[in-house]
């Protein structure tokens, strides 16, 4: 299963287009729009899961940079929490080098 990251999209853009456009390239599980927990405002991005490791990285590859709802996507696999937050985000603690100084 490959999940893949889809940002910059319209505040607009419903799961059935992201849906529609990504099941070109294969199955798609699951589409996800990201609201705001407190008031259920879109967040502008989603994350779509495609069983078949070819046919995400196909659909990375031709969808990246493309246009939905007049808005240029941006299209990746989505990465591990832990891997997108910057060192010493996940402790509130300086950094080992400055511990170190």
């Amino acid at each position: 299963m490959t999940t893949i990251f889809v940002g910059n999209l319209s505040f607009q853009t419903t799961e059935s287009e992201v849906r529609n456009l990504f099941e070109r390239y294969g199955r798609v599980t699951t589409v996800r729009l990201m609201t705001e927990r407190a008031s259920g405002s879109p967040r502008g991005f989603a994350f779509v899961n495609m069983p078949g490791m070819e046919d995400a990285e196909e659909a990375i590859a031709r969808l990246h940079g493309n246009s939905l709802g007049g808005r240029s996507m941006t299209v990746n696999e989505a990465r591990d929490r832990d891997e997108a937050k910057p060192l010493g985000a996940t402790t509130g603690r300086r950094s080992a080098l400055l511990d170190s100084l």
